[in-house]
């Protein structure tokens, strides 16, 4: 099996949307076949790409990541020395590119007939940075065969296992220059204020002037209008009670929706498990299917071999 035909047909597959990714993936692997078993059976074995793998791969196959990668020493090299304020530039910069390169793939999504929705382009989000983080995702993410989203973790090397749809054609994904990876979290919680934070107005409230001179009984007055200071215990009291009641309220309203979630979560989680069995039993159905194909695919051919020596046995003794 040769690995470069296999790497392109893969970075050529993981362009199509996932939703058709199975159909395409079938006629790859039947117009293989008749020319390179082991690739076809490869290609038969390639794994969908999630939504926001998809999406990284559109980038990288429009060239547009390599500012992005490229940051990275940067960043690390202002890391190690320490610089603040060269790193308070490039953590700018590096907000600046990832943004921006969310919108272009959800540009290319939209183009291709399938948008990407905010958590996929969160996904598609982090994936950069951990490439920007880690010099051995960046190799992955620039490879255009990325097949699952990738997150940094703190100054954690970035998990690459089960990553990409054929490992051995980048090499670099798994072996490099051991620069250490960059701490990103700050970044985000950079990102996530900006978005919750909203600009608030803040009337300026002119203080009264007081009057310079004022006789007995315009201070008699002010005193008589004043608030009586002496705080009301039963006021207090019920201020308290009201105040319990409504916290009361609130946490069996929270226990309950607690509940219901875990309920819907159980339920979720029974599905995805009765669906990945049914995926299981599926995927052993079609490689027997594909077995069966290629057995009697095997006994056809040798049976027409069989028949042309038979054929010609039978010629050389008519002559």
């Amino acid at each position: 099996m040769d690995i470069d035909t296999l790497a392109a047909a893969a970075r050529e597959l993981l362009l199509v949307a996932p939703a058709d990714f199975v159909a395409e993936r079938t006629a790859r692997q039947r117009a293989m076949r008749a020319d390179d078993r082991d690739t076809a059976a490869a290609i038969g074995k390639l794994r969908k790409p999630t939504p926001a793998a998809w999406v990284v791969d559109l980038l990288a196959h429009e060239q547009a990541l390599d500012e992005a990668v490229d940051l990275g020493p940067s960043l690390r090299e202002a890391q190690a020395n320490a610089d603040p304020q060269e790193i308070s530039a490039l953590r700018r910069q590096r907000t600046s590119v990832v943004d921006a390169l969310a919108q272009a793939g959800a540009d290319l999504a939209t183009d291709a007939g399938h948008p990407a929705t905010p958590a996929v382009l969160e996904q598609v989000r982090s994936t950069i940075e951990a490439a920007m983080a880690d010099p051995h995702a960046g190799a992955a993410v620039r490879s255009g065969l990325l097949v699952q989203p990738l997150e940094s973790v703190g100054f954690e090397d970035v998990d690459l296992d089960g990553a990409l749809a054929v490992p051995d054609a980048v090499p670099d994904a798994w072996s490099g220059s051991g620069a250490p990876p960059i701490d990103i979290e700050e970044g985000r919680r950079a990102r996530r204020s900006t978005r919750s934070s909203r600009p608030e107005k803040q009337a300026e409230q002119a203080e009264p002037a007081e009057p310079a001179e004022q006789d007995e009984q315009d201070q008699q007055d002010q005193q008589d209008r004043a608030p009586d200071p002496t705080p009301d215990p039963a006021a207090e009291r019920r201020a308290a009670r009201q105040a319990e009641t409504a916290a009361r309220t609130e946490s069996r309203e929270a226990d309950a929706a607690l509940d219901e979630a875990e309920r819907e979560l159980g339920a979720a989680e029974d599905r995805r498990a009765g669906l990945a069995r049914e995926l299981e039993r599926a995927t052993a159905e079609v490689e027997r299917l594909e077995r069966s194909r290629d057995d009697a695919e095997t006994a056809s051919d040798r049976a027409r071999d069989l028949l042309a020596a038979a054929q010609e046995h039978r010629r050389s003794l008519g002559r």
